[in-house]
């Protein structure tokens, strides 16, 4: 059966708004360990400009629940879609921008500052982007295929992952160190303003979810959808929250942390490094809506469960790869792309969806957004931190990681099991109410 137009349509502009926004969110993080902490944050001990890089990654994070609790208020009180074209043109501008930022040598401590002011734009801008895009394709799909039509948007993900590590990838192949490290980096960043002029157009033409339509018709919007959302569902966003953790923690140490550990522990070539993460990209383009689709038939919280503990069970034995090639890039290359990109597929694929679940159609947009970016503050901004300060006090062995990587893996299963229990109590009353009324 053919996918309906309007559908197909709103999934379209989701999957093209959401890879712009994260090509130009991850862009800033491929380029932070190897640019930025040159540029912007000299230091003789290289370790501590690479924190520093890292730090002003971290309060992307950090702005991000702000952006959320911003565009998710006005999403349930005006409409998704005007929000996520306001959140494009913010994402895309700020961008841009920082590819004009002239370097430390030239203008001493504005440099990082305006990078800091620009980067937290870029977290606010997307902390409204990933909930509008998710909740479009969610409410318009049909009942029974909401976890595959909301993994969707979440290629984005990997698209602008893969686009961003390419482009940083070609341009370190073409360019010769100091060129790149001079203005080839820049090239990277002002490529945004095309994108965004692209996905603000294909946005302007998609109408309005349905599902809010309907909330709207019957004038039963929140008054205040984050103070309605706190106090009808606590449990639900402290559940969301950690099970979002292995999310966050995985995908920061294998794509942002795991560029810096083998270009500057293992000494390897940058374009060799970036190839792997590209690599992986390209593999979640297809095993996250695989997992999504199979959220749909077996269950959401049943799929994320087991794919959170396999996800940080194999930063184990990935590592153990890494330290053991011998610079073999082939071996490397696979200890990236079968945790990356298959494993971290399980637990990405079906979460669009588990948290939509988790909230009415009144607070949705608020409730999903502020679960996946209050929550991204610890478990994505500061993870590359604090897998760099344990590789140090590790003397530069990567297995305190890899136990932090398990910590979050049975944080995130417990709390999934937590949802689907909950879910299945909550059908269990369900049937018992619709059972006791046809009695009555």
């Amino acid at each position: 059966m053919s996918t309906p137009n309007p559908v197909r349509k709103v999934v379209i502009a989701s999957v093209i708004g959401a890879t712009i926004e994260w090509y130009d969110f991850f862009l800033y993080g491929v380029v932070a360990g190897i640019v930025f902490n040159q540029l912007y944050f000299p230091s003789d001990d290289p370790l501590v400009s690479t924190m520093l890089a890292y730090g002003t990654f971290a309060v992307g994070f950090l702005s991000r629940p702000i952006g959320g609790v911003i565009f998710g208020h006005f999403g349930d009180k005006i409409g998704r879609k005007s929000m996520l074209v306001m959140t494009m043109m913010i994402m895309g501008v700020a961008t841009f921008l920082i590819g004009l930022v002239p370097s430390y040598d030239s203008i001493g401590i504005w440099a990082p500052i305006l990078l800091l002011l620009l980067r937290i734009f870029q977290g606010i801008g997307l902390g409204g982007e990933w909930g509008g895009a998710v909740l479009m394709a969610f409410e318009y799909a049909p009942k029974h295929q909401r976890g595959f039509y909301a993994s969707l948007p979440q290629i984005g993900l990997a698209i602008g992952l893969c686009l961003a590590s390419g482009v940083v990838a070609i341009l370190s192949y073409s360019l010769t160190d100091t060129q790149f490290l001079e203005w080839g980096w820049r090239i990277a960043f002002l490529l945004s303003a095309g994108l965004v002029f692209v996905g603000t157009w294909i946005r302007l033409n998609v109408m309005e979810s349905p599902e809010f339509a309907k909330v709207k018709e019957a004038n039963a919007e929140a008054a205040i959808p984050f103070v309605d959302m706190m106090k009808r569902y606590p449990k639900n966003v402290l559940a969301g929250m950690g099970a979002r953790y292995i999310d966050g923690v995985f995908f920061n140490v294998f794509g942002v942390f795991s560029l810096s550990y083998l270009t500057q522990t293992l000494n390897l070539p940058r374009s060799e490094a970036l190839i792997g993460v590209m690599a992986a990209a390209v593999v979640m383009c297809f095993t996250i809506p695989m997992f999504g689709a199979l959220s749909d038939r077996i269950g959401r919280s049943r799929v994320y469960f087991w794919g959170s503990l396999i996800t940080a069970l194999s930063a184990f034995p990935a590592f153990w790869l890494m330290m053991t090639s011998n610079g073999d890039m082939f071996m490397i290359w696979m200890a990236i792309v079968i945790p990356f990109g298959i494993f971290y597929a399980a637990v990405y694929g079906p979460e669009a969806a588990l948290f939509c679940e988790l909230f009415d159609a009144k607070v949705r947009y608020t409730g999903i957004s502020f679960v996946y970016q209050f929550s991204g503050i610890f478990a994505s901004g500061l993870t590359p931190i604090i897998a760099t300060a344990l590789m140090r006090s590790s003397d530069g062995q990567p297995w305190s990681t890899c136990f932090y990587v398990l910590f979050a893996g049975a944080v995130s299963a417990y709390c999934a099991w937590w949802i689907g229990k909950r879910k299945g109590e909550q059908m269990t009353n369900e049937v018992n109410v619709g059972a006791n009324a046809a009695t009555s």
